[in-house]
């Protein structure tokens, strides 16, 4: 299927919906964090879209944000796999990283941008009114095809590459999700401290290594 104009309206309203406002907006969430497609139709926010709208922009989402699923009555539903700020998500079939595990995720890269480096230097990375703090697992543009990443803002101009075995062996809990993000909730605060930064790297107007093994370089 292409992309036509106006699936990114509907992709954004879409994200809207699974990732934050379900709830708020009177619907429940079926096991696995689905809802029905129809139900979601019917929504004032999807009127004048159909079933095959919603199926072209889940199959042609460069970010794979959606996964689609026929329940047993046949009933077509919908998710978002990853991006939640609804506290009462389960079942998203997130993959635990472990110690033994790690060495499958080399990388671990959170985009951002210089506005924020002070404060982020300063008390860490944080989920702020997400469940998550998300990372890409790689910060090359989406190789041959030059695709997006998820996990990554592709405006971003400063990567923080994140020590994952350091954080993992302090006791910090990560997993990945099914469009490969990887996940961690942080501290008891939602934080992740700047001890656990390896790299940390300003990419305009030029390329700058600022924060390296946990300390600001000079």
């Amino acid at each position: 299927m292409a992309e036509r104009r106006g699936d990114s309206r509907l992709s954004k309203r879409l994200a809207w919906l699974l990732r934050h406002g379900a709830t708020e907006q009177g619907f429940k969430f079926i096991d696995g964090c689905y809802l029905n497609v129809a139900d979601v139709l019917a929504h004032q926010q999807f009127r004048g879209y159909t079933l095959d709208d919603i199926q072209r922009v889940v199959s042609t989402n460069s970010k794979k944000r959606f996964e689609l699923r026929s329940a047993d009555d046949g009933a077509l539903q919908i998710r978002a796999v990853q991006g939640h700020s609804i506290k009462e998500v389960d079942g998203l079939d997130l993959q635990p990283i472990t110690a033994d595990n790690c060495h499958q995720f080399p990388v671990a890269v959170h985009g951002t941008y210089m506005r924020h480096w002070r404060s982020i230097s300063a008390q860490g990375l944080s989920r702020m009114n997400r469940t998550h703090i998300h990372f890409a697992v790689s910060s090359e543009a989406g190789g041959s095809d030059g695709g997006a990443i998820s996990g990554l803002r592709q405006s971003a101009d400063v990567l923080i590459f994140v020590d994952l075995p350091k954080a993992l062996a302090d006791g910090f809990k990560f997993c990945v999700s099914r469009n490969s993000v990887i996940l961690c909730e942080g501290d008891d605060t939602g934080h992740l401290p700047p001890a656990y930064f390896k790299e940390v790297w300003k990419l305009k107007p030029y390329r700058l290594l600022i924060f390296a093994d946990g300390k600001p370089q000079e």
